[in-house]
């Protein structure tokens, strides 16, 4: 069990993985007893967003807060829109970025919890240049997020 947690916003640490989209980390798994981790990803439009990626352990919540949402769901788009909700259960391939024309502004958790905040801090290192994309690759097991490959997210998010 956890003690509450109250994270203000004036508080919250924020880092980036692209130009227009922040990742506000919340909680991670070792504030909450390995329970969930939760963060804020705002997404601007024409940011690609995520790779299409599964996780082996972990379900993936997304609750759109504002704006539009494109998910990949093994091989189905879906527009999530303000007030929708999603749940993608493990080994379960999935990508998300915001709609064309719209920015997203979500709520994204996991449960059982994943030392995430980490991994974040990776991409935030390895958008500013101060890390090496291959530590992405090698981390993939630690912060269990394995990419695969997706003709159909590539085509959908213009690449």
């Amino acid at each position: 069990m956890f003690d509450p947690i109250l994270l203000r916003a004036a508080d919250a640490e924020i880092v980036s993985d692209a130009p227009g989209s922040d990742i506000t980390l919340l909680a991670d798994s070792d504030t909450t007893d390995g329970g969930f981790t939760a963060n804020r990803a705002t997404l601007k439009d024409g940011v690609f967003g995520t790779p299409a990626h599964f996780h082996t352990r972990a379900t993936e919540f997304f609750f759109v807060l504002e704006g539009k949402l494109q998910v990949l769901v093994e091989e189905t788009l879906h527009t999530l829109e303000k007030g929708d909700f999603l749940a993608v259960p493990p080994r379960v391939p999935h990508a998300f970025g915001p709609e064309a024309g719209s920015d997203a502004d979500v709520l994204v958790t996991f449960t059982p919890g994943m030392a995430r905040f980490d991994y974040y801090r990776l991409l935030d290192r390895v958008a500013r240049g101060e890390a090496d994309p291959s530590e992405i690759a090698a981390s993939s097991k630690q912060y269990d997020n394995h990419y695969v490959d997706s003709p159909i997210w590539r085509a959908a998010r213009g690449q």
